[in-house]
């Protein structure tokens, strides 16, 4: 018995609606390619107030920038599908499954996952609750925003020192918290000195909130450093699950902050018919390069088509020939 799909077959089924899948979309429907963006509407920047560093959109909220972005597809013919993926599979030799939390399933010839990442960083009361708004990793995307503020780098690895002579160049008044992170070497505690970047030693138990902002940062021994921003390097750990039974390989990012899926500049997994782009294949992207990267992807992924439908017409025709047709 034949699957029974929600619709017909399309070209490309993208999982992950954010910026890296959205830019996919738009350009494989202008592609005239048929495309369903399944989404399952957890951006990770949805904390945030404002998306920074987009050229002509600096400053726009993000999920305005997602809800142009559909628009757009969907002006095109492209359909968007509010849902959460639970799986993916080859559906016979051309095709993939990909079914929902609800029980839908689609089917594509090609699929393209967007599927971001999770950012891991320490279990800190104050922390995740501030995540996105004071509580920030990324100087590009916020350092204008925090600058001249007092800053504590809460060091979780040994890019911290870097971390803190980066951000100094937004404000002079920046602290390294050592936390449970190894002391810095000689040679770092002289850079750091040379910048004027205070170095404390303690474990931190608590990020002090008042009146909806950060106030300071509580030590093990009861001493409360005033802080304006606190700046934390996470841990990237690329949504992967889905397609781990497809036989792609997750490697270690090469600076050690995550995990991510390996694929070509291109996006190619190197698994036929799979490709990746945004976060989940480089945790360190930011909202330009993963739109930049689902472009990418999808030139990719309509070269590819298109060489099997000329495969498959040239077939036809032999077999129409053969047949004396």
């Amino acid at each position: 018995m034949s699957e029974i799909f929600k619709r017909d077959p399309v070209d490309v089924v993208v999982v992950g609606g954010g910026l890296s899948g959205l830019g996919a979309a738009l350009t494989l429907v202008r592609a005239r390619r048929s495309v369903v963006v399944i989404d399952a509407g957890n951006p990770r920047n949805a904390p945030a107030a404002h998306s920074h560093g987009y050229l002509t959109r600096d400053g726009a909220p993000p999920l305005e920038l997602l809800r142009l972005g559909r628009e757009e597809i969907r002006g095109y013919g492209g359909e968007i599908v509010s849902g959460a993926v639970e799986s993916v599979a080859r559906a016979g030799e051309r095709l993939f499954r990909v079914t929902t939390a609800e029980g839908d399933r689609y089917a594509g010839r090609r699929l393209l996952i967007t599927t971001g990442l999770v950012d891991v960083f320490p279990d800190i009361p104050g922390l995740h609750e501030r995540w996105g708004n004071d509580v920030v990793h990324c100087p590009f995307c916020f350092g204008w925003e925090l600058r001249d503020q007092a800053l504590g780098v809460l060091a979780t690895g040994p890019q911290a020192t870097m971390q803190a002579l980066m951000w100094r160049q937004w404000s002079s008044d920046v602290t390294l918290f050592l936390h449970t992170a190894p002391e810095p070497t000689d040679e770092q505690r002289q850079q750091l000195a040379a910048r004027g970047v205070r170095v404390v030693g303690g474990e931190v138990t608590r990020v002090e909130v008042e009146d909806n902002k950060i106030t300071g940062v509580r030590l093990s021994h009861g001493e409360v450093v005033p802080r304006q921003a606190i700046i934390v390097g996470p841990q990237f750990q690329a949504r992967h699950r889905l397609l781990d039974g497809l036989g792609v390989e997750v490697v270690d990012h090469p600076m050690g902050i995550g995990r991510q899926v390996k694929a070509e500049p291109s996006g190619f997994t190197g698994v036929p018919g799979v490709w990746v782009a945004g976060n989940v294949a480089d945790v360190t992207a930011g909202v330009m390069q993963s739109a930049a990267s689902g472009v990418t992807a999808a030139a990719t992924l309509n070269a590819d088509l298109t060489q099997e439908d000329v495969a498959l017409a040239v077939e036809s025709m032999r077999t129409a020939a053969s047949a004396g047709l």
